[in-house]
């Protein structure tokens, strides 16, 4: 990367940017990074998640910091879910589950800056995900991909009927 990426208001892009896929089959979300790893030990990153889009729901050991600058979202960071509007900061502790989620109906973009050496994300355990599912505040931000029919389930309720509560990944 340059010293320097000169942005496009229009766009809402970063010169000599590559835009990238979040992660395999998640088209609701790019990602973009901006500084680092090679120049720092940190990487500075632009997450674009679509409207109805969202990441995954995962954890790691790594802390990161997120700061809202498009749209409007919601953090799910433990059993903690923070509206999220331009410029809002929110720090993620050690193996605290997270995810964001797009609440409105233009793009929802945010910096996430993280160490260069970090840990790969994990899978939250049954009782990790039986927990925030069971709580009405965050039961909403969790999802799931029912196994028979591929649909994705929103909730306790649906996650219990469609046997998606033991074993099975979030998405």
């Amino acid at each position: 990367m340059n010293v320097s990426a000169a942005f496009d208001p229009t766009a809402f892009r970063w010169e000599g940017v590559e835009t990238r896929a979040y992660k395999p089959g998640a088209g609701a979300v790019t990602r973009h990074v901006l500084a680092g790893p090679a120049q720092a030990a940190f990487e500075v990153r632009y997450f674009e998640v679509a409207p109805g889009g969202a990441t995954s729901l995962e954890k790691h050991e790594h802390v990161h910091v997120v700061m809202a600058l498009r749209g409007r979202g919601r953090a799910l960071i433990g059993r903690e879910v923070v509206e999220m509007a331009p410029f809002d900061v929110v720090q993620t502790p050690p193996f605290a589950p997270h995810r964001w989620v797009n609440a409105g109906d233009e793009p929802f973009g945010f910096l996430c800056t993280v160490d260069r050496e970090r840990d790969r994300p994990q899978a939250l355990t049954d009782d990790e995900l039986a927990e925030l599912a069971a709580d009405p505040r965050t039961a909403p931000l969790v999802r799931w991909t029912a196994p028979a029919s591929g649909e994705h389930v929103v909730g306790p309720q649906s996650a219990r009927e469609h046997g998606v509560l033991g074993g099975r990944r979030p998405v």
